[in-house]
This record gives structure tokens, sequence and C-alpha cells, in this order.
């Protein structure tokens, strides 16, 4: 038996597959650079429109909040470029004083959502862009041909607003919290000076209402998914996260051309059962496998999350479905197949994996080790078994 942990995960190696799958400072750094560009592109004008063209008593603000992948740090390298590619979801997030029994006026939502498309043009032209008008839930900017921006467009009641940011800068500036809130931000280079709210307060904001492109609001919480997964992170550790960021990496490997389980399917259904095993990224890797070989054939629901009112695997057909859960049992018996060898075929172990996850896994042999079993008894749960029946004797 081998073990393969250190092609995952080893501590000061830069060739190991979670270092490698992970997006590079520099790529982070132009994505932020856009960010940034595009914050201070619409802060202004959107405050300036808020009663010329959205018909507002006075002028507010928007503010903003990354979302998605770079929240929940599981953001990777495509396995295809430019097939597939990076992306950075970026919220902008109205004050709105006046908010009716089902959110904010209806019209608004129309001129809100038309409005900043028109100013993201202007950007993008500047910028030398690409503008892409066919998504209905949010505005698409092509950065680059390996990454694009997603910015979906919300709305929230004003007093909220001012709840939150009154609790951020207390939390900034009192307790442990507010540390993991500076760490947060630098991370994702954002600051509450420039508009932009850390994670852990907006678990505080309610009745977030998301403008459509035909015209419509329709009620979302975007953090709902993140608060929970981090929840989750915090109770396994990162171990977690990476196991995660394995298996969208075997995903997008498989499905070159898109499709396949959604990111945050994969990442509910792995956290729902999660199992950690310190210092055995490849065996947690195979369970997590397992498990989502079964879970996928069916619907992925958390009553943490909106008390389970979303199919996170609703997007996926039965035809679908079926063809993601052969492929995950595929990769559950490769990786088992690469254990499974004696240590002078090593090589063999690692070509297994590389079939299934791509050349990204090192070839690098001497970190493939003998496995003796101890993790695997350790972290195999305890059988009740019965008492034994004592009959009775006599003696003499």
């Amino acid at each position: 038996m081998l073990k393969l942990n250190k092609l995952f995960f080893y501590a000061d190696e830069k060739d190991v597959f979670n270092e490698v799958i992970r997006p590079s400072q520099e790529q982070r750094d132009y994505l932020v650079s856009c960010k940034n560009d595009i914050r201070d592109h619409l802060r202004p004008r959107i405050k300036e429109a808020t009663r010329k063209i959205l018909n507002m008593d006075k002028s507010v603000e928007p503010r903003f909040r990354t979302q998605g992948s770079w929240s929940y740090k599981t953001c990777i390298q495509p396995a295809y470029s430019p097939h597939q590619e990076m992306d950075w979801d970026y919220g902008v997030y109205l004050p709105v004083a006046v908010w009716e029994q089902n959110g904010p006026p209806h019209a608004m939502a129309k001129l809100y959502f038309d409005l900043v498309e028109r100013l993201l043009y202007d950007l993008c032209k500047s910028k030398g862009w690409e503008l892409q008008t066919g998504k209905s839930t949010c505005i698409r900017i092509q950065v680059a041909n390996w990454a694009h921006i997603d910015i979906p467009l919300y709305a929230a009641p004003e007093h909220k607003f001012n709840e939150i940011v009154e609790k951020s800068l207390a939390l900034l500036s009192i307790d442990n919290r507010g540390r993991s809130m500076v760490h947060d931000s630098a991370f994702l280079s954002e600051s509450a000076e420039f508009g932009e709210i850390p994670e852990q307060v907006w678990e505080d904001l309610d009745d977030i209402m998301m403008a459509t492109r035909s015209g419509e609001w329709k009620a979302s919480d975007p953090e709902a998914v993140s608060r929970w997964f981090n929840d989750r992170v915090e109770e396994h550790g990162e171990q977690l996260r990476r196991v995660c960021c394995y298996l969208k990496a075997w995903r997008d490997y498989h499905w070159k051309d898109g499709g396949g389980p959604t990111s945050v399917s994969i990442m509910i259904a792995i956290a729902q059962a999660f199992k950690p095993n310190r210092g055995r990224d490849d065996l947690v890797l195979e369970s997590s496998a397992e498990h989502l070989s079964n879970v996928i054939l069916g619907e992925i629901r958390e009553f943490g999350i909106d008390e389970g009112a979303e199919d996170f695997n609703n997007r996926l057909s039965n035809v679908e479905k079926t063809l993601a859960a052969q492929r995950a049992k595929q990769f559950v018996q490769a990786i088992r197949m690469a254990r499974s060898y004696e240590w002078h075929m090593k090589h063999q172990a690692i070509t297994e994996l590389q079939n299934k996850l791509g050349e990204r896994i090192p070839y690098k042999h001497d970190w493939v080790e003998v496995d003796n079993g101890a993790d695997e008894v350790r972290t195999t749960p305890p059988q009740r078994v019965s008492q034994p029946v004592v009959r009775r004797t006599k003696a003499g």
C-alpha cells in the first residue's frame, strides 16, 4: 500500500497539486485591480444617479462585496484555458429607503440594471474589456481570456446598511473576530473606506433583493452559502477547503467545455459528510469522492442554508447526474488502485492519478511513501459488537 498525500499537500513545496491549482499572485493582483476599477467607476456615478435616474429621495452610495469562490477561498486554475475561466463575483448593493411589501419599488429594478450596464459599458470601452449582456441575473465583464467578473445587483433596506457599517467599525477594534475581518479583507483587498464591507457583518443583512435584466426583483441571500461553508471550515479545518478544490479540479478536467456538478453542489455535498484525517488528503479525497458519487444522483439540500429551500443539484438532468456519479466512482477506483500498488510501483500510482486529474499531479515518485495502514485504522469508526452468549454450565 502507498501513501499519496504529499502529491496533494506537502508543506513548503510549490509543485504539489494544492499549490499548482491555486491562482497565481499575479492573477489575483490583476483581478483585484479590475475589481477596484469597477468599484471606483461605479461608486460616484451610481450615487449621482440615485436621484436623477432611480428617483430616490436622496443620493446614496452603493456598497460592494466580493462573493463566490474568492470569498470561499476555493477559486482554482482552469484545467483547460481558454475553454475554462476564473471568475470573480462582485456584488453591488444599493441602500434603499423606500421599501414596499415585496421589496424596493418595482420600476427601480429595470432602471437600476440598465443604469449599471450603461456605466460599465463606458468603463469597458476605456479599458479594452468586453461587456457581455446575455446573462439574466448579472452583468459579465471579460477582463482577460482566462477570467471574467460577474456583477450581480442587489438592494436592501437603508437602515440595515447603517447598522452593519457601524458594527463593522466596532468589531474591527474590539475582538478576535475583528482581526479575522482584517485578514479576510486584506486577502480580498477590500476596505470599508471604499464602500466594501467585510464578510463577517453581512450575515446581519437580510431582506436582500436582486435586480434582474427583465426588470424583476428576486429575493436573494448571496451570503447564506458562504456563512455555512466557512462555519464547516472552522469546524473541520483547511483540509475541507483543499479537498473541495481537488474535486473542482477533477470536475474541470473531465468536463472540458463546462457542465458536471456545480462548484457549490460539490462544496455542500462534501462538507455535509466530511471526516478530516490530518496528513492524509489522499484518503479524505477518496472517501469524499465516494460520497459525492452517491449523493450526486439526487437532490443536494442543506437545512442550514435557508432551511433547505434550494436544491443545489438542480442544474443537472438525470442523465447528467448518472454520468457524474459514474465518473466520480471511476475516480474513487483510481485513487484506491493507486494506493494499492507495491512500493516499487510508485510510478504507476502517479500515472493512475494523472489519468484522473491531469499532469498537474506532480511526477515525484520520492514523495510517494509506504503506507503501514495506521492512518486508516485510526480513522475507521469502531463497530458495535454484541456480547457473546455464555451458556450456563455445571462443574463436577
